[in-house]
């Protein structure tokens, strides 16, 4: 019967997952926002994906962390995700790393909290870090203040590098990102106004499509065989990232409300039928197969 629903404009609400995950055999399930909120996991979605898995399911989480995987394993551990509820993690850092290894990038301009995020800039070519006026390429995992900073702050770097021609590397292609109850802007920001400008980006995540092909993949060597997209299910928050990933590989979504569209979809903490009806109404929204206001079973 969900299936029914899953090309209409407007999807149906669901209150438990159970049924729905039952139809399902590989789950891409985005982390920041469904699995945690960036200080507390969520408890109820760690439960109902332990639960697919217990039931012969694969769980790939699928992150646009501008880290390598093991150091979104470490945020999931300091945030007390609970370990049983996925089988391999995919991150936007380890794609942006594979991105700067294929085009033989050597002399990158960082820009972003190195402290935060280390772990992606140890593993690039020596030097790790060379001046604007002599690099050959722009990496960006994030704002280095983002409790502080906007995009602004950046225009000169923008207006710089798009004169240079210099390619630019997105570490991580959110916009913003809930962190408890603040709202941060993400790589994704400083990215989408270099683009805007005229500049070259290499988005390394969601929603393009190196990421949810690199989790079939994985679930493909885990499972022995890639499952039918029929049979995938992605979970996410953002209909920019996660929906429009799910339907640029031809698999259902399904979209978690109190994340990044919290406060368009929200009303007194339940969701509003008539703000999920205005979310999805414009032309060209990727679709959902539903709608919950979080994961559970």
């Amino acid at each position: 019967m969900l299936r029914d629903f899953a090309h209409t404009m407007t999807p149906p609400i669901l209150a438990n997952a159970a049924e729905l995950l039952g139809r399902y055999d590989a789950i891409f399930c985005d982390v920041w926002g469904v699995v945690h909120d960036g200080v507390n996991a969520h408890a109820e979605a760690g439960e109902a994906l332990a639960r697919f898995r217990a039931g012969g399911g694969t769980v790939i989480l699928v992150s646009n962390a501008p880290i390598p995987a093991d150091g979104v394993e470490k945020v999931l551990a300091k945030t007390r995700v609970r370990r049983d509820a996925w089988d391999a993690i995919v991150s936007s850092g380890d794609i942006a790393l594979r991105h700067i290894a294929e085009k033989g990038y050597r002399r990158l301009h960082q820009v972003g909290p190195g402290k935060r995020d280390y772990k992606l800039y140890v593993r690039l070519p020596e030097p790790q870090q060379v001046a604007l006026a002599e690099a050959e390429a722009i990496i960006c995992t994030g704002l280095v203040d983002d409790r502080n900073e906007t995009v602004e702050h950046y225009r000169g770097l923008i207006e710089e590098g798009v004169a240079r021609q210099l390619p630019f590397v997105c570490a991580n292609p959110d916009l913003v990102v809930d962190v408890g109850a603040v709202r941060l802007l993400c790589a994704g920001s400083i990215a989408a106004e270099y683009e805007r400008a005229g500049g070259s980006v290499f988005w390394a995540g969601k929603p393009h499509a190196s990421a949810y092909d690199t989790a079939l993949e994985r679930a493909g060597e885990l499972r022995g065989r890639v499952p039918e997209l029929s049979r995938v299910l992605a979970i996410g928050d953002a209909v920019r990232t996660d929906l429009a990933s799910a339907q640029g590989l031809g698999i259902d979504g399904l979209l978690i409300a109190r994340g990044i569209h919290d406060r368009d979809l929200l009303v007194g903490g339940a969701i509003d039928p008539d703000r999920v009806a205005a979310l999805f109404a414009p032309p060209g929204t990727p679709p959902a197969i539903a709608v919950m206001d979080q994961l559970r079973w």
